[in-house]
């Protein structure tokens, strides 16, 4: 039996390899843990890794072992207060397994398996399964990233693309084209000096001179050189167009009078984890941030998350704006245009028809996907009901959603981007 240890490792001295495997065998305990994780987490340590708990139990493996063999007797041991079919009293006090009970100087048990995963591996599993709805236009104009293509085979090339399989296919094609005459002659010359030697023995001069023919071919045979710098072929690299996907986001956020510090917190969460998202899988995508209260501002991302700044709320503020910059610097026939907006659902009475009349006419026809997340434990008001009309209008690129807790800021956030399947 051939045993074969992996002792490839990475720079934390742990097998890259065994620590892959073990993280696609325990898939489900760990995305469940980093559910809960995003639940609990502060927005500062939204990013790190995590430790993960797995149960004793779950990670035993079934062993293949010799049993003892041959004929075994065995007396078991009889009880004079049951038979066959009695049903067996629960035992009276004690606390159920659950670790209510006295300490024990016996007895023995398995503690929970516990091992950290990387900030990596944790944004993996977080956003597994996740993309941006309907990406699908193309800026095929003016890209700035290449891609490196294999091209076919070139007689100049870098020393270290040479292809070998290809040079000496060349090499030996072109011996066989200069020294094939020369070997035909050389196969008649010896044909000739054997039929010579063994039927004319004594005719000398024949012989020699076939001989001097024979070392006359052989030389011009071997002059021929085994690699020339003609034989050379190089793997011939060409850079082509990387054609990409050009998206922006626009992240819309209350932070009037009414929306509490609980509010924004959960506010925040849901935006920290789409920015993180949208940083970590795509490339060439731009973020614009908006904040809003009766008037709504474009930010960077410290102001966003961080500024204190409040007041009175007119949603359409920033609805308004969105649009304006759409129209400035983001061209529709380029860009894959997302919304994405958080609120607590309070609203100036009149404002709410107002931002439903905007997004029908003005922003859902040009983009690609439009999110509302309304975080309030209370009953929905008015806007919520004029953002329904929305959504009937247009149902694959609109969608909304209630948030109560901080608890429910991941599931909801998978929901709203969940990988389609393409029809």
């Amino acid at each position: 039996m051939s045993h074969v240890i992996d002792r490839r490792l990475n720079g934390k001295n742990k097998s890259t390899v065994n620590r892959q495997r073990f993280l696609r065998r325990y898939r489900d305990h760990i995305k469940k843990a980093v559910e809960e994780a995003v639940s609990r987490r502060s927005i500062t340590d939204m990013e790190h890794g995590e430790q993960i708990s797995i149960p004793g139990r779950d990670i035993d493996e079934p062993v293949l072992h010799h049993g003892r063999g041959g004929r075994q007797t065995t007396v078991h041991p009889g009880n004079k207060e049951f038979n066959a079919g009695d049903h067996v009293q629960r035992p009276q006090g004690g606390g159920g397994g659950r670790g209510a009970g006295k300490a024990s100087n016996s007895g023995e048990g398995m503690d929970e398996f516990v091992f950290q995963i990387t900030q990596e591996e944790f944004l993996d599993f977080m956003f597994e399964d996740l993309e941006l709805p309907n990406l699908v236009k193309r800026h095929l104009t003016g890209t700035d990233t290449f891609k490196t293509v294999r091209a076919g085979i070139s007689n100049e090339g870098n020393p270290s693309r040479i292809n070998i399989v290809r040079t000496l296919r060349s090499a030996h094609a072109r011996r066989i084209a200069l020294s094939g005459t020369s070997r035909r002659k050389l196969r008649e010359a010896k044909a000739e000096l054997e039929r010579l030697r063994r039927e004319e023995p004594d005719n000398f001069g024949d012989i020699q001179e076939i001989e001097a023919e024979i070392e006359r071919l052989s030389a011009r045979i071997h002059r021929v050189p085994f690699l020339d710098t003609f034989d050379l072929k190089y793997n011939l690299l060409v850079k082509h167009p990387n054609p990409s996907s050009k998206a922006v986001m626009f992240c819309l956020m209350d932070v009037s009078g009414s929306m509490t510090q609980a509010t924004k917190d959960v506010a925040k969460r849901f935006f920290i984890l789409l920015y993180l998202f949208l940083k970590r899988n795509y490339e060439r995508i731009e973020v614009v941030f908006i904040r809003h209260h009766t008037s709504a501002k474009e930010v960077d991302e410290e102001e966003f998350f961080y500024s204190r700044e409040t007041g009175g709320t007119i949603v359409s503020s920033a609805l308004k704006l969105m649009q304006e910059i759409m129209a400035e610097r983001y061209p529709t026939n380029e860009w894959n245009i997302y919304g994405a907006q958080a609120s607590d659902g309070d609203n100036w009475n009149d404002d709410s028809p107002v931002c439903r009349d905007i997004l029908i006419n003005q922003i859902m026809p040009f983009v690609q996907y439009f999110t509302y997340v309304e975080i309030t434990p209370r009953e929905h008001q008015a806007l919520w009901f004029e953002y329904e009309q929305v959504s009937e209008s247009f149902a694959e690129s609109f969608a909304q959603q209630q948030l109560v807790s901080a608890a429910d800021i991941y599931p909801v956030f998978r929901e709203l981007f969940q990988r389609r399947m393409v029809t």
